[in-house]
Formats: C-alpha cells, sequence, structure tokens
C-alpha cells in the first residue's frame, strides 16, 4: 500500500491495519465483506468482519467522516441510542498513488435491521406503523436533548425487535447537529423532512410491489407528525391542577415513564390566585424499565423488553411469596430460575435467531396465546418447546453468524422455589411428595 494511512480510532483495533485501504471499497474482495441487508444510501457502504465482530464502512470525504465520527461519539456519551463510531480512515491511496475516498466505520448493531429487511412478501400495515412510532419517539429523544437531524428517514435508521414493538437507532449523522436547544422551527423542520421521505420510502416499496394494499403512503407519513406530538407535548408541557387534585402530579410522572423516560425534577408553581398548582417536568433521557432490569439482572435490553421482563419478574416475587426479600434476592432467584432456563432450553443452531429478552418475550406471549387457545393454563415448559419447533426455528436470523454451530443441544427446563424442597433433573421438576410434576414457577402455589 503505497502513502501514509491515518486511522484515528477511540480504541485500539488492530484488526483495521489487516482490510484492503489500497482498493475502492465497491471492489473489495468477497472474502473481506460480510452480505448484510442495508438501506438505501447516497455512498458507497459495505459490511466487514473485524475481530470476530462486524463493521460498517462508508467511502465520504474528510470532513464528513470526522465530524460524524465525533457527532456519534457525543452521542453515545449522552446515551442516545445510535451505532458506534470505531475509526476513520484518510490517506487512502491505491497502488498506483490515486487518491480514494476518506472512510468512516462504525459497529454493526446486532439483531438491527433496515427497514426494508422487516418484511418478505410485502409490509403490513401494523409494521409501516410501528415503524413510524419509533421513528417519532427517537427524533422526540433526539429533539429534547437539541439534536437538529437534517436528514430523518427510515433508511437512515436501524431497527431492532422491542417487544411486539420496535426500537430505532440513528445510524447516519452526517447531516446532524447539537444545539442546547432547538428553535419550534428547527423541530419542524425535521419532521417535515421525515413526512416528505417516508412518503417517498413507502411509495418506491410500492411500486415493486412489496406494500400492502391498505398502506396510504401518505397518511402514514403524515403518521408521525401526530405520535411525535402527541410525545413532544406529553413531554414537555406545563400542565395545571387544582389544590385538590395533587393526585395528577403522580399520573403525569407514570404516563412519562410508561413511555420511558425518567424525571429529574419537577417544578411545581402556584398561581396568583393560589388556588391552581402548575406542574413542568424536567425529563431525562429515556430507559426507566431498562435501567431498572439492568440494575437488578445486568440484563441490557430495549425499553419495552424490560417493561414486559420486569412485569414477570414481580408477578414470580408475588405469586411465590418472596415479597419479605429484597428486591435485589428476589431479581437473582427469577434470573436463575426463569429467565436463564428459558433461554438455554433454545438450540445451539437457533440462538440467531432473535436476541435473548425478544426470546423471553415472545414465549410469554406464546405462552398466553396457547393457553387461551387450548382453555387451560399451558405451563412454561411446554410453551417453551412448542415455541421452539412451531415458531423459532422457522425464523430468519437477525444476528449476523459467522460461523453457524453445528450441534444443537436443548436443555430441559428445570426451575426451583427452593434449594431444600426441589432439585435439578433432567426431566420436569418433582417436589418431593407431589404427584404431578412442577413446570412451571407459577404451579409451585
Amino acid at each position: 500500500m503505497s502513502g501514509s494511512l491515518n486511522i484515528t480510532a477511540s480504541t485500539v483495533e488492530p484488526g483495521l491495519l489487516t482490510l484492503p485501504w489500497d482498493i475502492p471499497l465497491e471492489s473489495w474482495p468477497e472474502d473481506t465483506i460480510t452480505a448484510l441487508p442495508k438501506g438505501i444510501s447516497r455512498h458507497i457502504v459495505r459490511f466487514a468482519q473485524l475481530d470476530g465482530t462486524v463493521i460498517a464502512i462508508k467511502e465520504t470525504t474528510d470532513e464528513m467522516a470526522q465530524g460524524e465520527y465525533a457527532m456519534l461519539r457525543n452521542l453515545l456519551k449522552i446515551e442516545v441510542p445510535c451505532v458506534e463510531p470505531v475509526a476513520v480512515v484518510q490517506n487512502r491511496t491505491d497502488e498506483e498513488g490515486n487518491a480514494l475516498p476518506s472512510a468512516l466505520v462504525t459497529r454493526h448493531l446486532k439483531f438491527s435491521m433496515p427497514f426494508r429487511a422487516l418484511y418478505s412478501t410485502t409490509l403490513r400495515p401494523e409494521t409501516a406503523q410501528r415503524l413510524v412510532d419509533s421513528l417519532a419517539l427517537l427524533l422526540v429523544r433526539l429533539h429534547n436533548i437539541g439534536f437538529f437531524w437534517g436528514d430523518v428517514s427510515l433508511s437512515n435508521t436501524l431497527f431492532r425487535r422491542d417487544a411486539g414493538s420496535f426500537a430505532a437507532y440513528l445510524v447516519d449523522a452526517e447531516t446532524g447537529r447539537l444545539y442546547d436547544s432547538l428553535t419550534t422551527g428547527q423541530r419542524h423542520h425535521d419532521l417535515d423532512i421525515a413526512r416528505v421521505n417516508i412518503a417517498g420510502e413507502l411509495m418506491d416499496i410500492q411500486a415493486g410491489g412489496k406494500l400492502d394494499a391498505n398502506i396510504d403512503p401518505i397518511a402514514t407519513s403524515d403518521r408521525i407528525m401526530a405520535s411525535y406530538e402527541t410525545l413532544w407535548h406529553e413531554l414537555n408541557d406545563p400542565e395545571l391542577v387544582e389544590q385538590n387534585e395533587l393526585w395528577k402530579i403522580n399520573k403525569r410522572v407514570q404516563r412519562l415513564n410508561e413511555l420511558g423516560f425518567d424525571i429529574e425534577e419537577l417544578s411545581i408553581k402556584t398561581d396568583e390566585t393560589g388556588t391552581k398548582v402548575k406542574i413542568q417536568p424536567k425529563v431525562v433521557d429515556a430507559g426507566h424499565h431498562a435501567r431498572r432490569l439492568l440494575r437488578l439482572t445486568g440484563l441490557d435490553t430495549e425499553e419495552n423488553q424490560a417493561r414486559r421482563l420486569l412485569n414477570d419478574l414481580d408477578a414470580y416475587a408475588a405469586t411465590v411469596s418472596l415479597l419479605n426479600l429484597d428486591e435485589e434476592v428476589v431479581a437473582h432467584l427469577w434470573l436463575t430460575r426463569v429467565f436463564e432456563p428459558v433461554i438455554r432450553s433454545v438450540p445451539e443452531n437457533l440462538d440467531s435467531k432473535l436476541e435473548s429478552a425478544e426470546v423471553f418475550h415472545q414465549v410469554l406471549e406464546h405462552r398466553w396465546f396457547i393457553s387461551q387457545q387450548q382453555a387451560r393454563d399451558v405451563p412454561l415448559n411446554e410453551a417453551v418447546r412448542d415455541y421452539i419447533e412451531n415458531i423459532l426455528q422457522y425464523r430468519r436470523d437477525e444476528e449476523l453468524v459467522i460461523h453457524p454451530a453445528t450441534g444443537a443441544i436443548s436443555t430441559n427446563i428445570s426451575i426451583i422455589k427452593d434449594d431444600s424442597d426441589f432439585e435439578y433433573l433432567d426431566e420436569p421438576v418433582l417436589p418431593r411428595g407431589a404427584d404431578e410434576p412442577v413446570r412451571d414457577w407459577r404451579d409451585l402455589v
């Protein structure tokens, strides 16, 4: 390689030096690149393997590569959902010494997909609506911290499944700017861009025959306006309540928590007559439930997944009468005796289908569905087996598997209440002296 390659990175990545930077990105050999679905981009983008992980490489100008790298680092510091920047590669030249574009390297977000990869035959109305709603929430979060995107679109976003919904991640920040706060005009300009881009993307899918006939691209793109405005006003508008209705303050906080936002402080003022209270919440970043789950169990999940897992954890605590124990102790028991056995039951050759938290959520959903269908309380073991055999194995992989596992081992779930009363067995756990096997922690009471 001629010339002096310049790599700027926040961490040591020796594998970067082994990549063929002296070749234009669009001509990289097949044994170097990795086939992954990607959205539409004005730049050449390729995926490659780097020390057991996957990176995305985008050719662009020096200025844009450096600016986007710095912007993504700043966004990560304030916990904005976006891709992780790895490096900027400059001073690239080919074997003849001709200059090649600079490259921005980011880490591929596991289990994420561009919106065009979220449908196989046609994009259904409910999927399109959930995508737009998740993008609206992302945009509210960005605007709340003073980030002007400038190029809002489904194609510039990655989506991860989040307990029946989607979580959106910013993937392209080259037009973004970070301010102390945004004006109403700046926010509405981003919304106008989003509405036009989403409509165009859906029309493009429609032209290819991949859009459900019941979807109106214009109406669906307009949905982002309604979703955004609802979220924005809920987060930022002051509220007047009567002195005898102070319970509404807690109700407001609860609504914000359900949206996934924490409250840093509340500004509460009485008006001139002294009969009304004006409340103005100061909202911090989203992730109320995700942070609680991470603190209790170490599981790092999306917000809706965290809410669902916490619901199951709380039900576990109530059902097996463990409420007199510390919350951390109960969480450890649930993690080791409920969550982990379910995840271990997934065969190795299927563990790249979905991330663990989404698998657990879908197992709970599947258990509820077949319980309703069969009019009985289906044991957890049975629900897991049925889910793996009839649903999970037919899903496409949502994580890139570089070296697929060749074997598969399915472990029976053994969930116990107390070490003195139960034993781990290969078969469903039997309480000593019981006539029927215990297959679910809900059967313990």
